[in-house]
């Protein structure tokens, strides 16, 4: 008699039955859950009511066994597959951890290494404990969505719609690839991104800034005067070196980056640039580069010479700095905010200002950071309030214009003797 069995290694079911007087196991790639040893039983049964009848067809149950080569022969006719929906196809494909670890073999060395660590971290502690004992063939859209929903239940809330959208991009990589190489549909088709809360920057103010430049200590204050006031990113600024300080042209040239303890190329090609030192950058470095007496090729580094350690500063400087003067904590990131509204604040032009932050165009300064603008000017419309008083004259009328009764009747009589019996009657 027939029976639907376990792999162990994989957990998987797969058949095992009596055909031609051979001991028959074909696997499939369900894993060993209620339902599917279920909905296997039942195929079981049908199978061998159809053997006992002499209308057995393997090759409809399982087209791609080796099976069908022992049949052929002992001249057992192969009929070909007919595709039936009631009838599961057993096709073979590789299980997600593997073919998830394949495929980020391949594309890694087009990435960055943060991103490649950030990728790795989301395959090994998301996708692969819910995906990576499941053939790739064999994931359902319903698989994805029960997946996305269980990641936000068990976060109670913690994981912005956002996170939880970069681990099923993630994801719709993979799956997509292993749909075109292995020929089946991909079951990510129609499933929409959860909507993501839009992101709200939290600038410093002015007053903030002076408070954390007098009270920093002595050693990282340059760090902070040029992370304030040119807009360069943790990696830009970590990885800067003193041969991309032009102190002849008063620019700092922004051509690698410096994370999780590798040299990389910047973010993109568009971060490629040169940022003008405004006076207080420029005394700032100046000073800098005498007391180190040019010792070591990088501007910002640790007591043993090493560039230094963003999580370092973060914990041990940033950290309790801004709890001893009360101000609230923001991410040492906001930092590159701050200098894009305090240059839109002080009236830059705004295509400088995009070339300075390494923004390709100025769409980001005028949907992320405008609004902050009229706190640090003050301005608030009235520039358009001065133009209009200085500019626009109207003169108002001097008396209306009263329409008597008769008037009214008058008008209504000359366009009603326009218009046909019928079609008055129409317009009422």
């Amino acid at each position: 008699m027939g029976q639907i069995r376990t792999r162990t290694e994989t957990n998987t079911l797969y058949f095992d039955f009596q055909y031609k007087k051979m001991r028959c196991r074909e696997q499939t790639m369900l894993p060993n859950t209620p339902i599917n040893h279920k909905k296997l039983s039942v195929v079981m049964t049908k199978i061998e009511a159809e053997i006992a009848s002499g209308k057995f067809d393997y090759a409809r149950y399982f087209p791609n066994s080796p099976m069908l080569n022992r049949l052929q022969e002992i001249n057992t006719v192969v009929v070909q597959p007919i595709v039936s929906a009631d009838i599961p196809v057993i096709p073979t494909t590789p299980y997600f951890k593997d073919f998830a670890a394949q495929w980020f073999d391949e594309l890694r060395p087009t990435w960055r290494s943060s991103t490649a660590k950030g990728y790795q971290a989301y395959i090994d502690n998301r996708l692969n404990p819910y995906f990576g004992e499941i053939m790739v063939g064999c994931i359902g859209k319903a698989d994805i969505l029960k997946f996305r929903s269980m990641i936000a239940k068990s976060a109670n809330g913690k994981l912005k719609p956002k996170t939880i959208n970069k681990f099923l991009k993630l994801f719709k990589m993979i799956i997509d690839e292993a749909a075109i190489r292995y020929d089946f549909n991909t079951p990510y088709r129609g499933i929409k991104p959860l909507k993501e809360d839009k992101v709200h920057i939290e600038p410093f103010t002015v007053e903030e800034v002076n408070k954390i430049i007098s009270h920093v200590r002595a050693d990282w204050r340059a760090y902070l005067i040029v992370r304030f006031f040119t807009g360069m990113r943790t990696g830009e600024i970590d990885g800067l070196k003193w041969k991309y300080v032009d102190f002849d042209k008063r620019q700092i040239l922004v051509r690698e980056t410096h994370s999780y303890g590798q040299w990389e190329y910047t973010k993109n090609d568009g971060s490629q640039r040169e940022i003008e030192m405004n006076q207080l950058v420029y005394d700032a470095l100046m000073a800098h580069k005498q007391a180190q007496g040019g010792l070591y090729e990088c501007v910002f580094v640790t007591r043993d010479g090493q560039p230094i350690s963003n999580s370092n500063f973060l914990h041990r400087v940033w950290t309790p700095l801004l709890a001893y003067l009360g101000i609230p904590y923001r991410r040492p990131y906001e930092t590159r905010h701050t200098s894009a509204t305090l240059w839109l604040g002080a009236g830059e032009n705004p295509t400088w200002i995009a070339k300075q932050m390494g923004h390709s165009n100025t769409e980001m300064l005028f949907t992320v950071y405008t609004r902050y603008v009229p706190n640090l000017t003050r301005q608030d419309g009235s520039a358009m309030e001065r133009l209009i008083a200085a500019s626009i004259q109207i003169t108002p009328p001097t008396s209306g214009i009263a329409l008597s009764p008769d008037r009214v009747a008058t008008e209504v009589h000359h366009w009603d003797q326009l218009l046909t019996s019928d079609e008055v009657a129409q317009h009422g």
